[in-house]
């Protein structure tokens, strides 16, 4: 540290106060150390001061609050995602391990403590957030860029609208204003309409083209000074459509967002909520929220705004007007979120601010997009491949671990820079086996020993530790080699490759760093997904004919239609209604699935009557979510011994299946062979 740098502070956690005391004296000549004497005392003091600590160094077991809950509690406030956490233990169960990482601990070090092997982590660690930080303000500033691009290519169009109208120009700026101002409100009032920061920024956007559809309309009547006739007004009303109709022909685009909200902002933002707007009618939240919000602040800066046709009101009348119904009929719970944030909307209008703080849009913007769940569980899994890598690769470079990949599937060795100018050989290595250099150093057919173990990995049990013998120099010398498994996505797992390190014996205090076990959960719903499945069921026929076993198949009837009307972010809220409905409705050894789309598996253990069981699951499925009638279409098979073929027993449940849609749906069918014939 320089000369009058300050030290950064480290907060050291731990109910033993000479473990506390050892790790100060550790750490004091290059960090400023405070102590808490447990979790409890932790979460008190960074609840307050977390900015202010660079590093926390956290034991597992305490009293009042142990090292998970605290855990649990950085993730709740999200501090965990600026504040880099090592656990430091003697618990060194894999499980325990396991579940410190799975809560977002950034590295473990193991009691006794080793002062040069305390220093290393503790630096390393922070070097690498700070490097993360840095790479996060990079994302930042090329995603502010290219949002600032896409809202200019926005505001040209759309100010071109407003040109031809003879609005002023800060029409649209005032509504994406509003609009960003209302969504936020709406958002803190209720959980009714579940908005993340991406989709208010979206929206806030596709605002500015609620009105594009007039650049079809002939000026003479949009610039009318006076009260248009009914056939004029009848032609002005068109613009709604012709603007839909416009960016539904962008069919390169349909599926992006922007696109997507635009459409129902150009379309529905003259609906009203009592059912006589136009162009169809809509009523209530028939209407998307995105139309309902542009629409209110589309009528207060009209009001607000000079116009060919009548001079601007104030605020308050505009207001008062609105609120009383004299403008059209509105969300009543907008109305609440339009009176509570009035007075800042005024102010903030009448200083001319844009509406929408850029920085903050996008950082948040950038902080959804990591966190966000829609990704299936093999992207994530990859992702989070990617990011251990990285890891493994950057500590690689700054410890004297040896790091490596192993692909067993192409028989490629991938090798960290230190590991193959160690050995002498190049940073990938195809049929490792055969490599003279890399071979001198473990000796004649130890690889091709290791790779038959690799193969014996399971998914319960994809970890594996060795200690064997490296003739580094010439001279032998022994290392852990610690190992974990990876598999492709495949319903019957195979290996695909293994990632692991080799780590001098010496150096005993190095923590175990493992790649987090792939999900076998779907992260929309919570349920099992495909593999998840498949990896249960394996065990549970075994236990056939001595159990009694039913597979059910069902998918939710006009889902498509619901995502169409409400929006994807509906649909997913219909998807968790069901999986919620599901798990209430069923036993915990029944066994529940997503395994795609709107599509799900139960596979029931029974020993009643197995019809009763489904009548009632089924019914329980079957109800209203907001507006929408959810029903859904079920086909079910028993196992029997003729049939114990899960793909079978798969194939005419989902036989069944087809029977209920086609008999016209909202029911259930057990399969019969004469149904084969209907599908």
């Amino acid at each position: 540290m320089q000369k009058g740098q300050q030290k950064r502070s480290i907060l050291v956690v731990d109910d033993s106060e000479m473990n506390r005391s050892i790790l100060a004296d550790m750490l004091a000549d290059e960090f400023s150390v405070e102590e808490a004497e447990d979790g409890e005392a932790a979460i008190s003091v960074l609840s307050e001061r977390g900015g202010d600590f660079a590093l926390v160094l956290l034991d597992i077991v305490m009293p009042k609050k142990d090292g998970f809950e605290v855990l649990a509690e950085l993730n709740r406030t999200r501090l965990i995602e600026e504040l880099p956490v090592i656990m430091v233990s003697a618990e060194t169960a894999p499980s325990q391990i396991e579940r410190a990482y799975e809560l977002g601990a950034t590295d473990f070090i193991m009691r006794p403590f080793d002062a040069s092997i305390v220093h290393r982590r503790v630096r390393n660690t922070i070097f690498l957030y700070a490097k993360q930080r840095k790479l996060i303000d990079i994302i930042e500033a090329q995603i502010d860029e290219k949002e600032q691009n896409s809202s200019l290519l926005v505001d040209i169009l759309s100010h071109l609208v407003e040109f031809r109208n003879g609005e002023s120009g800060l029409h649209i700026l005032h509504v994406r204003t509003i609009t960003d101002f209302l969504l936020r409100r709406l958002v803190r009032k209720t959980d009714r309409y579940p908005l993340s920061e991406e989709e208010i920024s979206v929206i806030a956007m596709a605002s500015a083209l609620h009105d594009i559809g007039k650049i079809a309309i002939d000026d003479k009547i949009l610039n009318k000074p006076g009260k248009l006739t009914d056939e004029e007004y009848a032609i002005m009303k068109t613009h709604s459509m012709i603007g839909a109709t416009m960016l539904e022909g962008l069919v390169s685009h349909k599926d992006n967002p922007l696109v997507e909200y635009a459409y129902r902002i150009c379309r529905w933002h003259h609906e009203r909520w009592d059912g006589r707007g136009y162009p169809d009618g809509l009523k209530g939240d028939e209407i998307p929220i995105s139309a309902q919000i542009v629409s209110l602040a589309d009528v207060y800066d009209a009001l607000t705004s000079e116009r060919v046709y009548k001079p601007p009101l104030t605020p308050e009348k505009a207001k008062e007007m609105i609120i009383s119904g004299q403008c059209g009929a509105f969300n009543p719970l907008l109305l609440e979120c339009f009176s509570e944030e009035f007075e800042s909307l005024k102010e903030h209008l009448a200083r001319g601010e844009e509406g929408i703080s850029t920085r903050r849009e996008i950082k948040n913007y950038a902080d959804a997009a990591l966190h966000s769940k829609g990704p299936s569980a093999s992207e994530r899994t990859l992702r989070l491949l990617d990011y251990e890598r990285m890891k493994y690769n950057f500590f690689a470079e700054l410890t004297e671990e040896i790091q490596f990949e192993y692909n067993v599937a192409e028989n490629i060795l991938k090798l960290s820079s230190r590991g193959a100018e160690l050995f002498g050989v190049t940073e990938e290595i195809v049929d490792p086996a055969k490599e003279p250099n890399f071979r001198a150093y473990l000796g004649e057919g130890w690889f091709s020993k290791l790779s038959d173990r690799f193969r014996k990995l399971s998914p319960s049990h994809p970890d594996f530790r060795h200690e064997c013998e490296l003739r580094i120099g010439g001279n032998p010398r022994w290392y852990n080699l610690i190992l974990r498994a990876v598999w492709t996505d495949d319903v019957e797992p195979t290996i695909e490759s293994v990632i692991g390190k080799l780590v001098d014996v010496h150096d005993t205090h190095i923590a175990l760093s493992e790649l987090r076990e792939k999900s076998i959960r779907d992260p929309l719903t919570g349920l099992l997904n495909r593999e998840g499945a498949a990896e249960e069921l394996k065990e549970k026929f075994n236990d056939f004919p001595h159990k009694k076993y039913a597979v059910a198949v069902f998918d939710v009837d006009s889902f498509k239609s619901a995502n169409d009307e409400y929006g994807h972010l509906f649909g997913d809220k219909v998807l968790q209604e069901v999986s919620e409905r599901l798990v209430h409705g069923t036993r915990v050894h029944d066994l529940c699935a997503r395994i795609g789309g709107d599509e799900f598996l139960i596979v029931f253990e029974y020993d009643a009557d197995i019809r009763l069981i489904i009548s009632r699951v089924f019914k329980s499925l079957c109800g209203k979510v907001g507006e929408f009638d959810l029903t859904v279409s079920m086909g079910v098979v028993e196992m029997t011994e003729k049939d114990q073929n899960f793909p079978e027993l798969f194939r005419m449940a989902d036989v069944a299946l087809y029977a209920s849609k086609n008999a016209g749906k909202a029911r259930y069918n057990f399969y019969d062979p004469s149904m084969e014939a209907i599908k």
